[in-house]
């Protein structure tokens, strides 16, 4: 399979690549470093993107950005960069994508756990996870083609100490646990499904 991964050089991204690339065609993409690069707030990136890579059989998105803080404090400012970037930026990746994908191909966007399990300075996130988790549900029902659409929604993961202060009570997940969540989804057969890593 020709498999694209978006955030390939991240904490859960380069995770998920190990193990795919095993077996796969992995395309890497980011921000910054990867082998190409894609900016998912940017819907001119975004189709860019998908021009030089041509058709492929699975897309991985293990990027976008959401903020934390208080509520008291919280503007629209801070509301729209997790808007524009993890929630729109994964959106746009298939609304263009579906465009580019073969036939019986698979999507798999990122959540995690705050869509149901919200923390404190976590509204921000909690917001964007839980549209991210609606559009999974809406998606699968109207791609075209066999074409299957999943979440994977994990918890805290241990790579992550530097967070683990916000998530009080909360057990971190390991990366191998989290990495075949996403495994399930590309090579499996379930569509609207969010694989929840708790």
């Amino acid at each position: 399979m020709k498999i694209l991964i978006i955030g390939a050089t991240g904490t859960i991204g380069k995770h998920v690549t190990a193990v795919l690339q095993k077996d796969h065609e992995v395309i890497k993409a980011g921000s910054k470093s990867a082998d190409m690069q894609v900016d998912i707030s940017s819907i001119e990136s975004i189709e860019n993107f998908y021009k030089q890579v041509g058709k492929f059989d699975s897309l991985i998105c293990a990027a976008g950005d959401a903020q934390f803080g208080p509520l008291a404090s919280m503007k629209d400012a801070d509301f729209r960069i997790g808007v524009n970037s993890k929630l729109m930026g994964q959106v746009n990746l298939v609304l263009i994508g579906q465009h580019y994908i073969n036939p019986k191909g698979s999507f798999t966007l990122t959540s995690g756990a705050l869509a149901d399990d919200p923390i404190a300075m976590g509204a921000n996130i909690s917001t964007m996870n839980g549209a991210i988790n609606g559009f999974v549900k809406g998606a699968a029902i109207e791609l075209e083609n066999g074409v299957r659409i999943n979440a994977v929604g994990p918890d805290i993961v241990e790579e992550s100490m530097a967070y683990f202060s916000y998530f009080p009570g909360h057990v971190p997940v390991t990366m191998s646990r989290v990495a075949q969540a996403y495994v399930k989804s590309v090579l499996g057969g379930q569509t609207g499904q969010i694989y929840k890593v708790l």
